[in-house]
């Protein structure tokens, strides 16, 4: 399944809740307009089980899915891809691994430079962020609305941009050269339909 150039870009919120729960959250969010969803789980012992159901839903609905660090567990489900972060597994090992068709994202936090050599490297997409306050990743070192500008200018891949986004701020980041926002808790932590549909129109509006 191919990567998506542009869309709401929903990634799973596992914490306390029951694998029902992410499933039905991760169904409302494709219903609202996510076009890709990443199965980001730090927490469970059942990741095969709920990574597989995930899988069902998303390919019913044509929308890919991603595993986050895992790249064995991306194999073992059959998921269309893995994301990559720092301290992950390299880019080469996980081509190797799924496939030459599979979807290869890498963080770059705020790196260019590092976005081209990933890009280089064969990578489907790059992610950059955090570009504002975010309660999933609290520690994580700001990125900068250049950066995007810069990477719009200097690649050709799709550009992911992740960290506190929520509809009242997500058009800067696609006016800066983002194609896809990355959302977590600005779309899991109240109502994922509601929320996704009022993503999905800042691309429409834009």
């Amino acid at each position: 399944m191919k990567f998506p150039l542009r869309g709401l870009y929903a990634i799973t919120q596992t914490d306390n809740k029951s694998a029902e729960m992410v499933i039905n959250e991760v169904s409302a969010a494709i219903k609202g307009g996510a076009v890709v969803v990443q199965y980001r789980n730090k927490n469970s012992q059942d990741n095969d089980n709920l990574g597989a159901e995930l899988l069902k839903i998303c390919h019913q609905n044509n929308v890919p899915l991603i595993v986050n660090d895992d790249i064995e567990l991306a194999l073992t489900i059959g998921a269309d891809g893995v994301h990559l972060g720092k301290d992950d597994s390299d880019i080469l090992l996980a081509k190797n691994r799924l496939g030459s068709n599979a979807i290869i994202g890498v963080s770059c936090y705020n790196s260019v430079e590092h976005a081209i050599k990933m890009q280089r490297h064969g990578a489907t997409y790059v992610a950059f962020g955090r570009f504002f306050p975010s309660e999933s990743k609290p520690l994580a070192a700001p990125a900068h609305l250049e950066t995007l500008q810069q990477a719009k200018h200097l690649l050709n891949i799709p550009i992911v941009a992740i960290g506190g986004i929520l509809p009242e701020n997500g058009l800067q980041l696609l006016n800066a050269g983002a194609d896809l926002l990355a959302v977590i808790g600005g779309l899991f932590n109240l109502y994922p339909e509601q929320r996704a549909n009022q993503y999905r129109a800042l691309f429409e509006n834009k």
